[in-house]
């Protein structure tokens, strides 16, 4: 069955990129809604924008979508991933400004809210993107596949200079909870010079340490240090399942980036829907959805360190 909210779920924080503070509620939606974001502070013109990927920007640090009149709202991925982590299938976000509120860096308290707010099921069945054959995009170094699979599974290689990072390779299988047990609470990072280089063109204003991890070298600047010692490639994954619920439904398929990025993962879910024979639209029967990310997650799941 598909599922909303049971109650608005609210949220005020700032921006990571235009450091505004900016409140935003997820509102209860009808079946077969989707997710949709408005913003409330826009008094003219379209204010709506579908989650889906034709209306991704493509950017380089974060996911932003935009609709016909030019209304955007940017760095979505992290809500994303909360709600398909969380088996929501139909919200209307709305929010008072241009940017989701980064909160910590991770899904975490997006998750707990949502939890604790509680799910409607209804009574329509899920419908699911069932993969059929290979796909993949490169770009140098980077690429983004989808194959096969019966359910969600996300495969991601990362390799950083940063000693701090380096090297990190994880595999899950992304159903019975596995989101919000094992990636929900990790953080956005990234290097002290890149942050250096974003505030100097006006990007990153409301970064602290307390919303990243950022490293130098071998070393975690922010305080508490790592809260898992992959955390960065379970951020990357978390980033993944948040790009991919741009599809419009969750995915039965596996995920497979390397070094990928949110506009690669983008280019993938292009590519998916141009290529003939590469899906098909099914119903999920019980079996089939007992397998989805959000499927019996509950609170007690949520790491103690978020």
């Amino acid at each position: 069955m598909q599922n909303t909210v049971r109650q608005p779920v609210q949220f005020t924080g700032v921006g990571l990129h235009s450091g505004e503070t900016v409140r935003m509620t997820i509102q209860p939606a009808s079946a077969d809604y989707g997710i949709w974001f408005r913003r409330t502070d826009v008094l003219l013109g379209d204010a709506i924008i579908p989650a889906r990927w034709d209306v991704v920007e493509q950017t380089a640090l974060c996911t932003r979508i935009v609709n016909r009149s030019g209304v955007s709202v940017s760095t979505i991925e992290h809500i994303m991933a909360a709600l398909a982590g969380t088996g929501v299938n139909n919200a209307l976000i709305e929010i008072d400004g241009p940017e989701v509120p980064i909160l910590d860096g991770s899904s975490a308290e997006f998750v707990r809210a949502i939890l604790e707010a509680g799910l409607v099921a209804q009574h329509e069945r899920v419908r699911a993107i069932q993969i059929l054959k290979p796909v993949t995009v490169r770009r140098d170094e980077a690429t983004a596949t989808l194959a096969p699979a019966d359910g969600l599974r996300i495969d991601f290689h990362i390799n950083f200079d940063d000693e701090a990072i380096g090297v990190q390779d994880k595999s899950l299988t992304m159903s019975n909870g596995t989101f919000v047990r094992e990636l929900c609470d990790s953080r956005t990072f990234c290097r002290k010079a890149d942050v250096d280089d974003m505030l100097a063109n006006g990007l990153a204003l409301g970064g602290t340490l307390d919303n990243a991890v950022v490293v130098d070298g071998e070393e975690v600047l922010s305080p508490g240090g790592l809260r898992h010692e992959d955390e960065a490639v379970r951020h990357k994954m978390l980033d993944a399942l948040g790009d991919l619920y741009l599809a419009g439904s969750p995915i039965l398929g596996r995920y497979t980036g390397v070094r990928a990025g949110h506009a690669l993962t983008n280019e993938l879910l292009r590519k998916l829907f141009m290529t003939p024979g590469a899906f098909r639209i099914v119903e999920c029967d019980a079996s089939t959805a007992a397998r989805l990310p959000g499927v019996g997650v509950h609170l007690a799941e949520i790491p103690a360190v978020a």
